[in-house]
């Protein structure tokens, strides 16, 4: 069933009559028949008419569905007079189910018959406990809410939902809330102020009208977080009445909000006005059976999609008809009742006569699939009456009566014809009528035989409406054989009528042959004359030569017909001759003989009455009859069979029988009949033997017990014969009878079949004495009495339905009983049984007045808790009775709970919900609110708020003032308890200026970008949060309303892209600034329009029409302008044809900007497939549909080739092959044959059918030359000639092939036959061969080949390798011929060659290359894709004219599984090599330019959990973990990623840890931090750490000299690290660095590849952003670093793989890289690197390798910047052909530049141009290095000395300040330990200090610091540059001869990393500002 819905069908149908046309005045009709259930409440009671009736007036009578009749019980039921059933009201103790839950039927009978109404279920309900509930629910903003009332099962049938309230309020549907036909509330776009309401339903009850108010339901209302769809209501399988409404709930929720699509039995739903989609679902209304199947909803957004269905099943109303509606038809007749039901299948059919179930038996049968006919045979006059057919199905029932009065109906004969003459030719009809019951059928004979149908004789018959039945004989051309008595007979069931007259035909008389006639002695006999022809002039008849009549039995008619009445063996029998008088003096004659036969006759007896042991004799004696008589007994209807089982002995001798019963029983009553037969008839007779026994008890009555309200039986049983008949009696009271009276017998009281009085109801009245009394009339009257004795059951005769009490007092429950003593009283409360024994709050005292129980139980005191149902119940012996008491506890109502709903500036909003109101309504509201510093003897008050409001508004407040407010609530009992108090604070104002400078720019045909800058300082009014951006679209037909999106502010200037915009449309853009209070006014109105588009929809009404056989013409309209999507700037038109053999032709296209084209120097009679699509600037738009078009036929090519060899002495065969261009169907061939020089101006011409291409020609000269040539005709004409071949007959002939060489071309796998037919004298041998590379190979015969005896060669199941050229050689003695056959087999296409193009956060583009077609033209393209760690594929069909496919959709950061295969005539070939590609999109990760804490305190610390970029794809869970430092227990919070979060109850003075996770559909980033709280007083202490390196440094001053300086500057960072903290206050904001540029990268287009290194030093080496500060006087410096990936150096194996990267891909987040090497071998891949214009093989070819199975000490081979080009090796590994193209190297680039964030280096780069200035290649044949650059004016000095091969160097240069803001952001990380600050931080003191200190001491630049001055050495790592400081110069010539001189080794250590950066600060200090550029080796 769809739960719940419910349809409403009116309780009173009108008066439907049916009536009994045929059977007079008398009728029987139904009123409401549709009434089938009836339910009502037991405290009102109900009437129901009976919905029978009858005219004249019917006796109206209720039965139970049992077939019990109804009767009265005082007080309980009644059925009055006019046939009312009346059910009174009731207590609950009374209910009795067999009254008050039961089947009921009504019947109404009079002389027409008896009918019976359907079964009507009348079900009483009663007061019974119940609750009903809301459970609460959880939704995203923006989504959709559903709560449900959850209603008791017990109940569900009759409570409803009436309302639902919110805060005690009803809802008003509308809006964003629905309340659904089934009860359920649905509020849409959720937002957060839902949170802060309650919902309850209200329910009603049907019959009660009780209504109930449900708990109060929160909802909790969360940010919307990215998540496929879930189901939150739904809808199952079930049925409803056709013609109503039903509503399928679907409802879901999800982030994105899904979108919903309805199908129906798989199909999207048919356009149906019907049809309604609402939010609620799908409601469709006035319901047909087509609507009836399977219905699915499903929701979808982009992260999954959810389905639920059903089957719908549309149920019509059960209609029945039953045919004929009435008859009246005659005993022994036949009859068809049909039942007709209309309506829902799966019913079942019963019938009924006179409200009794029809059993089929020898004259009734039921018949058909549904028992929907019944068939009465040889009816009788017992089968009259009602006739009912019910239809049911599931509790539906209808029906339909007809009404049959059967009487005798043996046929009359009504209207016939009379003699007359007509001439021969003359036409004549005959007509006869006859009527009967039923109507009887006509048959004619003539002269006694029957009339035939034929085409002398027409006959026709049919049937009045009145039953009359009317046949007639046509004679159209009568001769004199058609003359003669004919005689038309009516039969029916009932018997015969005949009549008969003759018919002359005029013409020579004669007389037919008559047959002999066998008569039966007794009977009637006719003997027709069968004279024909006329005149004549008398008809005599003569016997034994005397003319008849000569008796009075004799009749002779003016027809010359004669009777014999009462015919007479003796004197009747023998031969009678016609004599026919035709002349005065002629006559002609005919005789004929009569056999007579004598009956059986039997004289009657008679059988005399006897009694049980008597002897019995019967004898049947026949007096007269032709011998043999057979003569047999029969006892009802039944054969005797005599013998001991029977006891009946029968003695049979010639013409009589006696029957012999030796000692009569009872069993031997009944009817005996004798029964005589011969050859002549059979007779019977019948009488009834009577056998009487004299009545005595078999079960005499006792005395017992009967139990008020229930079913008794007074047992009494008796027997004898005649069936005695039983008598009760009654006298009233226990002691002596004193007067029997007989017992009315009603509906409650009847005697059943045995004997035995049935009390259905037993009343107190009911007690006293009972006779039984039977009598037979077979000797004396018996009879015994009974005492009754009526036993009452306990009941509850008073008790209170509903009562109050006041909390804390007592309350007391009071219930009355009667009955049979003892009666015990048990109180229970709910379900629980109270013991007054165990629970001193309870006493139950019992007091006894009369015969009545009074029990009270006394509540001391009343509780909260007792506000529930108590019921008593007494006990007896003989039942049990339940009094039900709802008892209501008042009190003081419950505090309200008090919620702000709303803060302003100077103003807030309260709301306030009211739990529990004491069950006592509330009056009133008051609520008080303070200074929080001041005491409540200072409040303010707002008293005798209404009850009916939940919220209130309090004004004229101090903005940023803490307030505290509290509430209390009242009612009748007093006031509640203070409500909890709120502390608040008003908060600021929202924004008064709108944002500045907003400019658009469109992206894409669907999105704009927005850029802005935030409002005016003095505008903002607080912290800008975020803002509104709304857009609208102006043009025709926009509705004017702005969309808005909302994002988070990030800075001053601010960017947004608008995405699924329309395309090609122009939209208005506004920008509004938001903060805490509200949102400020919106910027002007800025206008842009989205780029172009393709066209997304083909032109309309595309048609083509063939103007001749090579030119068509296609017409087509424009497409719908709204889908143009650009300017349309013409139409394509696309072509290609379909030959026969199933291949297609070349594809071409027509451009125009016309909406016509034509198509000229098309193929003749070719098929062609057409679409149409329109483009505008942006590309092509979609095709149109193919369209076939065929061209016309016309003339044929000539014949491809011909041959003509003879084949005898005269005659010639001629072969030939069919025109290469047909252009038309070939209907004929012409042969020509000439012969020179023989005089004939004309060729010889031979026709030959175009199935046979060949001819032979005969009757030739030997010797003679002929010219032979052909040509081919289609319906156009006759084409042109074939080439004139030569030929002479001979008789003896060299041996030449008929069949034709060529190119035959055949799928594979299938058979092919190569013709070779030869002629020759003698017979040629054919011989086949097959070409191998080198030489000819026979071919053997085997299963697959076979050469067929006319030389044509048999493959079989050909396979690819059978393609080549076959050889077929046809030799004799004479000569051979041969010809060639290429056979070309088509096979499957190979698999293309798939690469990945572009990819996006939702699409991958790829691009393919075909393979081999397979000598079958590509169909298209099969493309499968899965994510990647499935094996769940999806299909896509692509045309074959696409080599390129984007696939959309998809998941954000996800790789997924590609492969594709093409498909051609033949069938699917190979799958390409699987490739993966990743969608756009990584793990999120925390922007280190965002502050991680934005305020710390003693206890509390903020976090800004903005800092978190979601890396493309939407943040979906964020979870924190912190704790104490030193401590093991973490403490865990789930965050919103999108807001502030604070860390409270923190301890002071303590130093913490914390972990970050944040985690999208690509992956999860991790964040971890340390903080310390402040102490109490704001102050901050020294970490111990700190502390401890700083006495550390004094422990150590005998050290060496480097150590002694490493200490210095280890003391300068502390001091700068304790300076900077001892600046910051309590709630100080932590200041971030600024956000700076983000990087640009610009590389050369040429793969790279990361590979680690082995050796001892894997150091990371970072380069610390000092390098770059630009404070200090930086000068220009150059200095080499190494980059390596972490992984390397912890030999857990590269998480860079580049021989695994695609565009737009990130490499790094692959999780298949293992550690163990043996697991990549699938990474190997290798390029080639060429020079342009150089061939692959010259010796500057380079190979770049990267194979992680073998960990090489080399890093890549690279190449000039400009000067190579790469391109796949041959040798590549196959297993992963998934390598990025060279065209997109630049997008390999970024994905380079991505992979370095992801190697855990620790900041951004800002802004900074990032090109490759050297690559360094080490030559094969010397050791000498090359050194490429890509721009010499940004490329450094080359190094004297190389370093080893293999390195490519980047640089980076520093950023243009224009290039700040127009940088794209990139996120690359690189190692950056301290910030470079803009102009507004300045740098920190400490750096100037340590300087300052250093110089002091003696140690300036970096010499002092023990580092070289020109470099930093790597070893085996690191390129060493040369800088533009002299020193450096010279310091990098000596390191250059030295490498293992003083320079200091740099390792992955962070202090060695300190070190060198300051070694470079120290030379910025001494550097003027100039220009600068850094260098990394990529190795």
């Amino acid at each position: 069933m769809f739960l719940p819905f419910c349809f409403i069908t009116s309780d009173y149908v009108s008066l439907l009559f049916i009536h009994s046309e045929d059977v007079g005045s008398t009728r029987l009709y139904f009123v409401n028949a549709s009434l089938q259930r009836l339910t009502y409440s037991s405290s009102v009671g109900v009437s129901l008419p009976c919905p029978a009736g009858g005219t004249p007036t019917a006796i109206l009578r209720w039965y139970l569905a049992t077939g019990d009749d109804i009767y009265d019980v005082p007080h309980i039921r009644h059925v009055h007079a006019n046939g009312t059933l009346q059910l009174y009201p009731f207590s609950p103790s009374a209910f009795n189910s067999y009254i008050h839950d039961n089947d009921y039927f009504c019947t109404a009978e009079n002389q027409a018959g008896k009918i019976r109404s359907p079964n009507i279920r009348v079900k009483a309900v009663f007061r019974e406990p119940y609750t009903v509930r809301v459970a609460d629910q959880r939704s995203m903003r923006g989504n959709v809410a559903v709560f449900k009332c959850l209603i008791p099962t017990a109940v569900q049938e009759y409570v409803s939902v009436v309302s639902w309230e919110r805060d005690t309020v009803s809802i008003v549907p509308g809006n964003r809330f629905f309340l659904t036909s089934f009860g359920a509330l649905y509020i849409s776009d959720v937002q957060k102020e839902d949170a802060l309401s309650t919902y309850r339903c209200i329910t009603k009850h049907k019959y009660s009208g009780e209504t109930r108010q449900s708990n109060g339901a929160r909802l909790s209302v969360m940010d919307p977080t990215e998540s496929s769809p879930s189901i939150l209501d739904s809808f199952q399988a079930g049925e409803v009445p056709a013609g109503q409404s039903v509503e399928l709930p679907c409802m879901a929720a999800g982030y994105p909000s899904p979108t919903v699509r309805w199908l129906k039995d798989g199909r999207p739903l048919p356009s149906d006005a019907r049809w309604t989609r609402r939010l609620t679902g799908l409601t469709i209304s006035d319901l047909r059976q087509e609507d009836s199947g399977s219905y699915a909803c499903e929701v979808t957004n982009s992260f999954g999609s959810k389905e639920v269905s059903g089957a719908l099943y549309v149920i019509d109303p059960l209609r029945v008809t039953l045919s004929p509606k009435s008859l009246k038809t005659g005993i022994s007749s036949t009859l068809f009742f049909t039942c007709a039901v209309e309506g829902s299948p799966e019913y079942t059919v019963a019938w009924y006569r006179n409200t009794e179930p029809i059993v089929p038996d020898q004259h009734i049968s039921i018949q058909g699939s549904h028992n929907d006919t019944l068939q009465i045979t040889a009816a009788q006059k017992s089968h009259s009456g009602a006739y009912q057919c019910f239809a049911s199905r599931k509790g539906h029932t209808a029906q339909d009566f007809s009404i049959i009065l059967l009487e005798d109906g043996t046929p009359r004969i009504v209207s016939s014809f009379s003699e007359r003459v007509v001439a021969p030719g003359e036409p004549f009809s005959l007509m006869c009528a006859s009527k009967g019951a039923p109507p009887p059928s006509i048959t004619w004979t003539l002269d006694d035989e029957p009339v035939v149908r034929d085409s002398a004789y027409k006959t026709s018959q049919y049937t009045l409406s009145d039953g009359l039945t009317v046949s007639h004989v046509n004679v159209s051309s009568p001769a004199i054989r058609d003359g003669g008595v004919y005689r038309c007979a009516a039969r029916n069931s009932a018997g015969s009528a005949e009549y008969q007259a003759r018919i002359n035909v005029r013409g020579s008389p004669r007389i037919r042959e008559m047959r002999d006639i066998t008569a039966v002695a007794g009977r009637n006999t006719f003997i027709t004359c069968r004279v024909i022809g006329y005149p004549y002039y008398s008809i005599k008849w003569f016997k034994d030569g005397m003319l008849l009549p000569d008796n009075h039995r004799q009749v002779v008619y003016e027809n010359g017909t004669l009777r014999l009445s009462d015919v007479q063996k003796g004197m009747d029998e023998g031969t009678y001759l016609c004599s026919v008088l035709i002349q005065p003096q002629t006559s002609i004659d005919q005789t004929v003989h009569v056999t007579v036969k004598v009956p059986p006759l039997i004289q009657p007896f008679d059988i005399p009455s006897t009694s049980v042991g008597k002897l019995m004799y019967i004898a049947c004696v026949v007096s007269s009859g032709d011998m043999p008589i057979r003569i047999t007994w029969h006892k009802d209807g039944q054969l005797i069979v005599p013998g001991s089982a029977s006891g009946v002995g029968i003695e049979t001798k010639e013409f009589m029988s006696s029957l012999q019963i030796s000692k009569v029983t009872l069993k031997h009553n009944g009817n005996y009949t004798c029964i005589a037969s011969n050859a002549a008839a059979t007779v019977s007779w019948e009488r009834q033997l009577v056998v009487t026994v004299p009545p005595r008890f078999v079960v005499q009555p006792n005395n017992q017990d009967g139990i008020y309200g229930k079913a008794g039986v007074l047992n009494c049983s008796v027997e004898g014969y005649p069936p005695p008949k039983v008598m009760w009696k009654h006298a009233k009271g226990i002691g002596n009878p004193q007067q029997y009276h007989p017992v009315p017998l009603t509906g409650r009281i009847q005697i059943m079949f045995n004997g035995s009085l049935l009390i259905r109801h037993v009343l107190e009245d009911d007690r006293g004495y009972y006779l039984c009394q039977a009598s037979n009339g077979v000797g004396s009257d018996i009879s015994k009495s009974m005492v009754l004795t009526v036993k009452i059951p306990a009941m509850i005769t008073s008790h209170p339905n509903t009562t109050m009490a006041i909390k804390g007092q007592m309350k007391e429950l009071n219930c009355t009983a009667r009955g049979e003593q003892p009666i015990i009283i048990r109180w229970e409360r709910g379900d629980t049984v109270i013991d007054a024994e165990r629970n001193p709050r309870y006493s139950i005292t019992i007091n006894k007045k009369g015969d009545e129980v009074i029990s009270t139980l006394k509540l001391k005191p009343a509780e909260r808790g007792d506000s529930v149902f108590f019921s008593c119940h007494a006990i007896n012996s003989y039942g049990e009775g339940r009094g039900l008491i709802q008892l209501t506890v008042q009190e003081p109502p419950d505090p309200p709970e008090l919620e702000v709903r709303e803060v302003k500036d100077r103003s807030m909003n309260l709301r306030w919900i009211q739990r529990f109101d004491g069950n006592s309504i509330i009056t009133s509201y008051d609520i008080e609110y303070k200074n929080k510093s001041d005491t409540w003897d200072h409040k303010y008050t707002t008293r005798n708020i209404s009850p009916t409001n939940n919220q209130a508004n309090i004004v004229e407040l101090h903005p940023a003032c803490v307030y505290s407010i509290r509430m209390y609530s009242f009612n009748k009992i007093g006031r509640s308890q203070p409500s909890k108090e709120l502390t608040i604070s008003t908060e600021e104002a929202q924004p008064d200026g709108p944002p500045m400078e907003v400019i658009l720019q469109p992206m894409t045909s669907q999105s704009i970008r927005v850029t802005w800058r935030a409002p005016r300082k003095e505008l903002q009014n607080g912290l800008i949060r975020g803002y509104q951006i709304g857009y609208r679209e102006n043009g025709p037909g926009s509705n004017g309303q702005y969309s808005i999106v909302e994002m988070k502010a990030t800075g001053d200037s601010e960017v947004y892209t608008l995405d699924n915009l329309k395309k090609f449309a122009q939209y208005g853009v506004v920008v509004q600034a938001f903060n805490r209070a509200g949102t400020g006014p919106s910027s002007t109105e800025i206008n842009a329009t989205t780029l172009e588009d393709v066209p997304s929809q083909p032109p309309q009404n595309v048609r083509a029409i063939s103007v001749t056989s090579d030119e068509a013409v296609i017409t087509w309209a424009e497409p719908p302008r709204l889908t143009l999507h650009g300017v349309l700037k013409g139409y394509r038109v696309v072509f290609w044809s379909l030959f026969p053999d199933g291949e297609w032709g070349e594809m071409q296209n027509i451009t125009t900007t016309r909406e016509q084209v034509e198509l000229r120097g098309l193929e003749k009679f070719t098929n062609y497939s057409v679409q149409v699509l329109a483009y505008t600037q942006a590309g092509d738009g979609v095709r149109s549909n193919v369209l076939y078009i065929q061209t016309r036929e016309d003339l044929p090519g000539p014949p491809a080739g011909i041959k003509a060899v003879p084949s005898s002495p005269n005659s010639v065969v001629v072969s030939w092959l069919p025109p290469l261009k047909p252009n038309g169907v070939i209907r004929k061939y012409t042969i020509y044959c000439s012969s020179p020089g023989s005089g004939q101006p004309a060729p010889s011409e031979y026709e030959a059918n175009p199935e046979m291409l060949f001819y032979r020609i005969t009757h030739l000269t030997r010797g003679k030359q002929y010219l032979i040539w052909a040509s081919a005709v289609t319906t156009a004409g006759r084409g042109n000639i074939s080439e004139k071949v030569t030929v002479e007959p001979a008789g003896k002939a060299p041996a030449k092939i008929l069949s034709f060489g060529g190119t035959v071309t055949t799928p594979w796998v299938k058979e092919v036959r190569l013709p070779c037919s030869s002629v020759g004298e003698p017979t040629p041998t054919i011989k086949w061969t097959k070409d191998s590379e080198d030489s000819t190979i026979p071919v053997t015969v085997d299963g697959q080949r076979q050469i067929l005896s006319n030389g044509t060669l048999v493959l079989r199941s050909v396979k690819a390798e059978d393609s080549g050229y076959y050889t077929c050689t046809a030799t004799n003695t004479l000569g051979f011929d041969t010809i060639i056959v290429n056979l070309l087999v088509q096979v499957p296409p190979d698999q293309p060659r798939l690469t990945v193009s572009t990819t996006s956060t939702s699409s991958i583009t790829l691009a393919w290359i075909p393979g081999d077609n397979g000598g079958s033209s590509i169909r298209g393209f099969v493309l499968q894709y899965s994510v990647d760690n499935t094996e769940e594929w999806r299909d896509v069909f692509i045309s074959s004219s696409e080599r390129s496919f984007r696939l959309d959709n998809l998941r954000c950061g996800t790789w997924y599984k590609v492969k594709l295969a093409a498909k051609n005539s033949v069938g699917s070939g190979r799958i390409s090599e699987i490739i993966e590609a990743k969608t756009h999109g990584r793990e999120p990760v925390f922007n280190k330019e965002q502050p991680l804490l934005t305020h710390i305190n003693s206890t509390h610390a903020g976090l800004n959990l903005q800092g978190w970029t979601s890396g493309g794809c939407p943040i979906t869970a964020l979870l924190l973990d912190f704790r104490p430092k030193g401590t093991w227990a973490w403490q865990s919070l789930k965050a919103n990623a999108t807001a502030q979060l604070f860390l409270s109850e923190l301890r002071e003075a303590t130093w913490y840890e914390l972990k970050m996770k944040a985690c999208n559909s690509a992956g999860c980033g991790n964040q971890s931090s340390q903080f310390a709280t402040t102490d109490y007083d704001g102050s901050e202490s020294l970490p111990q750490t700190l502390l401890f390196r700083a006495n550390y440094s004094h422990q150590r001053e005998g050290d060496k000299e480097g150590d002694q300086k490493r200490e210095r500057r280890r003391m300068c960072v502390l001091f700068c690290v304790l300076s900077s903290k001892n600046n910051r206050s309590m709630d100080t904001p932590v200041k971030g660095p600024p956000q700076g540029p983000r990087l640009h990268i610009d590389i050369p287009r040429v793969q790279l590849l990361i590979e680690d290194k082995e050796g001892e030093d894997k150091a990371v080496a970072p380069v610390t952003d000092t390098e770059f500060s630009q404070s200090v006087n930086p000068q220009s410096f150059c200095t080499g670093v190494s980059l390596h990936h972490p992984a390397l150096i912890q030999n857990t194996g590269p998480l860079i793989d580049m021989s695994d990267i695609r565009p737009g891909t990130n490499p790094v987040s692959r999780k298949c890289v293992k550690s163990a090497h043996s697991s990549r071998n699938r990474y190997s891949s290798q390029w080639t690197l060429s020079r342009p214009g150089q061939s692959q093989s010259t010796a500057s070819a380079r190979t770049l390798t990267s194979d992680w199975r073998t960990m090489g000490s080399h890093g890549i081979t690279a190449t000039e910047s400009d000067s190579y080009s790469a391109s796949l090796s041959q040798d590549t590994d196959k297993g992963r052909n998934s390598m990025v193209s060279t065209e997109s190297a630049s997008s390999t680039y970024e994905e380079l530049a991505r992979a370095y964030e992801h190697a855990k280096l620790e900041e951004h780069l800002q802004h900074a141009k990032f090109t490759i200035t050297e690559c360094f290649i080490s030559d094969s044949s010397s050791d000498q290095m090359t050194t490429g650059t890509n721009d010499p004016a940004d490329s450094m000095t080359s190094l004297s000395t190389p370093s080893e091969t293999g390195l490519c160097r980047f640089t980076a240069s520093p950023p243009k300040p224009q290039d700040y803001d127009r940088g794209r952001p990139t996120n690359v990380a690189v190692p950056i330990p301290h910030r470079a600050n803009k102009s507004e931080y300045r740098e920190p003191p400490c750096l100037a200090q340590c300087t300052t200190l250093y110089s002091a001491t003696g140690h300036s630049g970096l010499g002092s610091l023990g580092v070289s001055s020109g470099t930093a050495t790597l070893p085996q790592r690191t390129l060493t540059m040369p800088c533009s400081n002299p020193a450096a110069t010279a310091s990098t010539s000596s390191t250059s001869s030295n490498p293992t001189g003083s320079s200091t080794k740099m390792g992955g250590s962070r202090d060695s990393l300190l070190e060198n950066s300051s070694s470079a600060l120290g030379r910025l200090q001494k550097q003027g500002v100039g220009a600068y550029s850094k260098s990394y080796t990529l190795v």
